[in-house]
């Protein structure tokens, strides 16, 4: 892995990913289309919900990001909480359409070359460069709702 500052991430990965916003709206926009999540694995230990995740534009066969995300679902309404854990949609659709105030805190930007597991889940023959971020949400009083560590697919892929 090699870690970079958000100026040193090539475009159009720099657009994606240099930014406060969530991952799931950022995809929505520059993809004009809904994103569908695919859960690959999931783990729950008291209030934290762990998942392996793929962001795919509804109706598209190839995932865009591949995220692994920590949720700490007693930060959430009710509500919310029981849409995550539904899975029928990802966290950034989740807290839209719950109107759930949020801040996303970008953490780290990195390059890394595709191992068989991410390579396979977004489609790529190892070895090929990917770039992607380590993020936090927190809440309006700063409190931890989400870790995650979200990777986008190759350019030729994105476009």
């Amino acid at each position: 892995m090699a870690p970079l500052k958000g100026h040193d991430v090539p475009e159009p990965y720099r657009q994606l990913l240099v930014h406060s916003r969530d991952m799931t709206s950022t995809l929505e926009a520059f993809y004009r289309q809904p994103m569908g999540l695919t859960v690959l694995s999931r783990y729950r230990e008291k209030t934290d919900y762990l998942r392996e995740v793929l962001l795919r534009p509804l109706g598209a066969a190839a995932a865009v990001e591949y995220g692994v995300i920590r949720i700490c679902l007693d930060k959430f309404p009710a509500s919310a909480r029981q849409a995550v854990l539904t899975e029928g949609r990802p966290l950034g659709n989740i807290l839209q359409t719950e109107a759930l105030p949020y801040l996303s805190w970008p953490q780290a930007f990195f390059r890394i070359e595709a191992d068989y597991h991410i390579g396979r889940a977004l489609s790529v023959s190892p070895p090929a460069s990917l770039y992607g971020r380590r993020n936090v949400l927190v809440d309006g009083n700063r409190r931890l709702l989400a870790e995650v560590i979200e990777v986008l697919a190759p350019a030729e892929n994105v476009l």
